[in-house]
């Protein structure tokens, strides 16, 4: 498996500028719009817990896992991003992701808080 299978992050096409920071240097904020969040769910596959279950008999990654968890962060930004501008935003800031474990599967959580940016 590649690097651009295990990579996520906002497409620069995107036209929305996510940060993990409080603030954007250069930029100023002219509206605060508030919380956004973008959600998944994700059930395990039974073939991928069988084969997690063997290969924690002798240690290593469990790529199919990962791949998956990569995957749900990505669905979940897509949907942080598309709340953020159906809300009037052009840029994120403070954006976290929280992952809780179900017991059929795992939740996936993009948030942030959603803001208008302008050139200071």
């Amino acid at each position: 498996m590649g690097v651009e299978e295990y990579s996520g992050g906002v497409d620069a096409s995107s036209g929305m500028l996510v940060v993990t920071m409080n603030d954007v240097p250069g930029y100023k904020v002219d509206r605060v719009i508030g919380e956004v969040f973008g959600l998944t769910v994700r059930s395990r596959h039974v073939g991928s817990q069988i084969g997690a279950g063997l290969k924690s008999l002798v240690g290593g990654e469990l790529k199919g896992l990962s791949k998956t968890l990569v995957e749900s962060r990505n669905q979940a930004m897509d949907r942080l991003i598309e709340q953020a501008r159906t809300r009037g935003a052009n840029a994120i800031i403070a954006m976290r992701y929280d992952v809780t474990e179900a017991e059929t599967g795992a939740e996936v959580c993009a948030y942030g808080t959603a803001v208008v940016i302008s050139p200071a």
